[in-house]
């Protein structure tokens, strides 16, 4: 599989397309989804990802930094990136109003393999922002639900006003097609009606048949133990066991040399990772 998915690309791979901004949807605090549209109706129509690669965009005069794609490439047209104010190019992001110019280039990083999922069933886990990339793979896989068993999505934020794309969320919780757990650290607002408590005490509430199961987890960097954990006292495959990890990627393309994880680059061999990696890898986790 390519690394370099998109099917219309410049001969320069530091080049980057010009696109619009073309909405912002505020999100928890100093986090907003950018809706984003390429400037040629070409290169808006015919660019395509898989669920967990990223993006390299650029605020013009300021600089440029990666992005996990958050929308879903069933859904054609626009791209979604969910963006934490942090650093000086997001800063600047945070000033442009829509219709505003950018950079973007791309997509970048392996992706989850999707050809392997199919026909299993798909356990997200998600803690904090991890749920910005992982809500590509929900989406994808909701939008081609007859391709996949069973999907359960398990995420947990610190309260109820830090959970990305909380009522999107909330509204997933009668569907049929997806069993929705929702839970938060603590509720002071005594309003939360799913559960309270960490994320891994949602394991407690569904059934995972690990024979069958690929599990894709992103989070924080504690979360990812206690998650492994529960997964490996379930004799789940540790190649059914994926991985979305974030590094210092700066160009994308394997040549800056700022997210290598030992003989791995997070842009080229990531941002998705087996458990097996991670053993090889010790330092990756």
């Amino acid at each position: 599989m390519s690394n370099h998915c998109s099917g219309v690309r410049p001969e320069n791979p530091y080049l980057p397309h010009p696109a619009r901004i073309i909405r912002t949807l505020p999100q928890i605090p100093d986090h907003q989804l950018f809706q984003i549209r390429f400037e040629k109706e070409q290169m808006a129509e015919s660019f395509t990802y898989r669920p967990g690669q990223f993006v390299m965009l650029s605020v013009i005069g300021t600089g440029e930094a990666p992005f996990s794609i958050s929308s879903s490439p069933t859904r054609p047209g626009n791209i979604e990136l969910c963006v934490r104010r942090i650093g000086h190019v997001t800063d600047a992001l945070f000033r442009l109003r829509p219709n505003a110019l950018v950079g973007v280039r791309g997509p970048y990083g392996n992706g989850f393999p999707i050809e392997k999922l199919e026909g299993n069933n798909l356990l997200l886990v998600a803690g904090g922002l991890g749920m910005a990339p992982l809500r590509s793979l929900l989406w994808y896989a909701l939008d081609n639900r007859s391709k996949f068993n069973n999907v359960t999505l398990m995420y947990g934020a610190k309260n109820p006003d830090d959970m990305l794309f909380k009522y999107e969320l909330l509204n997933l919780i009668d569907r049929a097609d997806v069993k929705c757990l929702l839970t938060v650290d603590t509720d002071e607002s005594g309003i939360w009606k799913a559960h309270v408590g960490v994320v891994t005490t949602l394991f407690g509430h569904a059934e995972i048949d690990p024979s069958n199961t690929y599990a894709a987890i992103c989070g924080p960097e504690i979360m990812f133990k206690f998650v492994l954990n529960e997964l490996l006292k379930r004799n789940f495959p540790k190649d059914r066991i994926l991985m979305s990890l974030e590094r210092n990627m700066q160009c994308g393309v394997g040549k800056c040399g700022h997210c290598m994880v030992g003989y791995k680059y997070t842009c080229l061999d990531g941002p998705i990772f087996t458990y097996w990696d991670a053993i090889n890898l010790p330092e990756m986790i």
